[in-house]
């Protein structure tokens, strides 16, 4: 199976485990409101909660439900992609439906208007389902490959989780406001809202929120809302969830009659050290290049940028691919990108620029890019600083 077809779900699967990673992360909330009915509770509290009850033994408990993914960022028309294509996550609104047994017994459904892709991982076995294509693919998992891929959470031997919580709020106070409510709830279960808001005047984010389940803290949804906007740019999270184990025949598949079958390893590739060692000389290669203007939620980065030498790629660049998925043109996705963009210039020099409503980014003449949550006269201010 071409490595492409596993973007596609990977993507939505990641946009699921958002819930699951947000509890070390730091942003978001739950958009209905009821009475009372949780304790109060500090954010040190709360998020000392959180990290105590993914440390035990087990991690997250075993769950079910359905996730909705939304996004309104105000982004420019782009090119029409398949309802599977990481492209169309950008906009409008996509359900993933999840079983979780435990780390190594999950089950990912992402269905479209007219197919159905599903993961199924048990143990070191597993299955790959596209309907699309009529096509199973057997997955054989190396041990070492699914602790590689575990979305790593806070371990007692790191922090204890009043630590964990303390140095959090520590980073984030210094430039967010951080407050708690406790009486949203989400998904039919009462939760807390633990909601960031920046203190930077430039942000384009108005606040962060995280929803927290009021029995296990596990996260619910994560919200991001625009300044200005009534409505969140961005959310994901539970519509329906229930914290019992999954019922064994949901792990369990069979390739339909005249399906074709594949087969497939996932991990073979090299050892962890390796791995390491590759990640840690790419992560010092975009330190040397990129440059980081201002701090928190003003921060922006400045890298340089060739417009031309990236025309020409998106030029030479087969039709679909692995970035995109199979139906994206990456010259007409460059192409709208720019046609949108506004011609802009000042002291600093001329250029482009895109906005967003979450997100502006800036591509100089002079072989800049700026990309941050900023408006744009703090980009263009970021512009002039060398």
């Amino acid at each position: 199976m071409r490595r492409g077809t596993y973007v596609r779900w990977g993507v939505p699967v990641a946009a699921a485990a958002v819930i699951g990673a947000a509890i070390g992360a730091g942003p978001v909330i739950a958009a209905v409101s009821g009475d009372p009915v949780l304790p109060e509770r500090s954010a040190e509290q709360l998020l000392a909660d959180a990290a105590s009850a993914t440390s035990k033994a087990g991690g997250v408990p075993p769950m079910s439900g359905t996730v909705q993914q939304t996004a309104s960022l105000g982004l420019p028309a782009l090119p029409q992609t398949a309802d599977t294509s990481p492209l169309s996550l950008l906009s409008g609104s996509h359900e993933v439906k999840v079983w979780y047994g435990a780390h190594d017994k999950v089950r990912v459904a992402i269905p479209t208007q007219l197919n159905e892709t599903n993961l199924i991982l048990d143990g070191d076995q597993g299955w790959y389902w596209d309907s699309s294509t009529n096509t199973a693919t057997r997955l054989t998992v190396k041990k070492d490959a699914g602790q590689e891929h575990r979305t790593p959470m806070p371990q007692a031997s790191d922090l204890t989780p009043q630590q964990l919580s303390e140095r959090l709020l520590a980073d984030a106070e210094q430039y967010t406001d951080v407050r708690v409510i406790n009486t949203a709830e989400v998904a039919g279960r009462p939760a807390y809202q633990l909601v960031l808001s920046p203190k930077a005047e430039g942000s384009l984010v108005q606040e962060v929120r995280i929803a927290l389940d009021g029995e296990t803290y596990v996260p619910l949804q994560v919200q991001v809302y625009a300044k200005g906007s009534a409505e969140p740019a961005f959310q994901v999270g539970f519509t329906q969830v229930t914290f019992t184990p999954p019922a064994p025949e949901n792990f369990a598949f069979a390739p339909p009659a005249g399906a074709k079958v594949e087969e497939r390893t996932l991990g073979d590739r090299p050892h962890g050290e390796h791995v390491a060692e590759e990640r840690a000389e790419q992560a010092e290669h975009v330190k040397d290049r990129v440059k980081v203007v201002g701090d928190g939620w003003a921060s922006v980065a400045v890298l340089p940028f060739d417009q031309k030498e990236l025309a020409a790629k998106a030029a030479q660049a087969p039709e679909g691919g692995e970035r995109f998925g199979p139906d994206a043109d990456p010259k007409a996705l460059l192409d709208s990108v720019l046609k949108s963009a506004t011609p802009v210039s000042g002291p600093w020099g001329s250029g482009k620029l895109i906005k967003t409503k979450l997100v502006t980014a800036l591509l100089t003449d002079d072989g800049r890019m700026l990309v941050g949550p900023v408006t744009p006269e703090e980009i263009t201010k970021a512009a002039g600083t060398k």
